[in-house]
């Protein structure tokens, strides 16, 4: 089946899955969202734990999507993969530190023994919280700003930068969104403390918070998206492969591909929608709305970014030097091989949903953490 398709086809096939875990992977970032809500959500010890073991059911799809994310990534687009972890190590060594201090977190919080205490893991989970949430937003960006690297004719990698993945942070369109992703998951943590808690107190406090994370989301959002539209973008000349700058690149992606159109507004309606109905109705099911219109979003910015002739990982330091989903991508064996691995995909994520449902069957409150009946973190 795979094995008839052309090797154009199967790198748009990958870059097609790879948008679908990146979309995912944000999506279930609410939990570090909420991580860096415990203290002001939660007012006291009971309070908090409550809502450490909500986000402690579910830390592991964060953490195992992230890592299936990283390795499709690394087999389908090696070249990405060697150019941006060979170049920017610090940052992406950075994010990776941040994650595995929250697995120790949720292993050792709650253990007996536990000399540092339970301030110390709780201060571990917000540090992941932010950082990675807001790192990972500022590396997506530079899929549209850019990075400082060139490459040889045999692909060999130098990067121009001696902070290595740092000089990101100076970049006030990178800046933009990794602060609207640390505000999107905190809206979202928000989101998903409603539909798994049963506390009126606690759901009380919650909707006030909503007001104090949805808006400064939406402003850096909006300023990154302003941006994106009006800007050049890194186009590629298909007949030659030749990068080049192009006025409103990313807006002529949205016009000329009418379908990410149609999934990006669709998105936008989504994620407005679950935020409106949790603050005016009172409901608690806004999570998913705003969950999938998030899903929606990132999956169309990644379409945009490496579909209709557009470097998905440019350079500003040398335009040839530039990632195309073309020119990164792994052999056709490769793909051929891989593309069948992906048919289990499916299962995978009906597995995910059968698991989901069954440990959020019944809201977690107080009386279930001093009944001994569920696993403590």
């Amino acid at each position: 089946m795979f094995e008839s398709l052309s090797h154009l086809a199967l790198q748009q096939y990958w870059w097609i899955i790879i948008s679908v875990l990146g979309g995912a992977l944000v999506f279930l970032m609410f939990v570090q969202g909420g991580q860096t809500l415990i203290y002001q959500i939660g007012k006291d010890k009971d309070e908090r734990t409550l809502l450490i073991n909500s986000l402690g059911r579910k830390w592991e799809f964060t953490f195992t999507t992230l890592v299936v994310f990283g390795g499709a990534f690394f087999a389908s687009f090696p070249l990405f993969y060697s150019t941006s972890f060979g170049g920017a190590y610090w940052a992406w060594m950075i994010l990776l530190f941040a994650f595995i201090i929250q697995a120790v977190s949720y292993q050792f919080r709650s253990q007996p023994g536990n000399v540092f205490g339970p301030r110390t893991y709780e201060t571990f989970l917000f540090i992941n919280g932010l950082i990675g949430t807001f790192l990972l937003g500022v590396v997506v960006a530079s899929f549209f700003t850019g990075s400082q690297f060139s490459l040889t004719d045999m692909n060999e990698m130098r990067w121009h930068s001696a902070f290595r993945g740092l000089e990101l942070l100076l970049n006030v369109q990178n800046l933009s969104l990794g602060i609207a992703v640390f505000f999107l998951a905190r809206t979202l943590g928000l989101l998903y403390f409603l539909n798994s808690i049963e506390d009126e107190t606690i759901d009380k406090r919650i909707r006030k918070h909503l007001w104090y994370n949805t808006v400064p989301f939406l402003v850096f959002f909006l300023t990154f998206i302003i941006w994106l539209m009006l800007n050049e973008g890194y186009a590629v000349m298909p007949e030659t492969g030749e990068i080049f700058m192009q006025d409103n690149k990313y807006f002529l992606n949205l016009i000329q591909m009418p379908v990410v159109l149609v999934l990006f507004l669709t998105a936008i309606a989504l994620v407005l929608y679950g935020i409106f109905i949790s603050l005016f109705k009172k409901s608690n099911s806004g999570i998913w709305f705003t969950g999938a219109g998030s899903f929606l979003t990132v999956f169309s910015l990644f379409l945009l970014a490496g579909f209709n002739n557009t470097a998905f990982y440019p350079s500003n330091v040398d335009l040839q030097s530039s990632l195309t989903i073309i020119k990164a991508s792994s052999s056709h064996f490769t793909l051929t091989v891989m593309s069948y691995v992906s048919l289990m995909v499916p299962f995978v994520a009906a597995y995910i949903w059968y698991t989901w449902r069954a440990i959020d069957k019944k809201k977690i409150d107080k009386d279930e953490m001093t009944s001994g009946e569920a696993h403590f973190y």
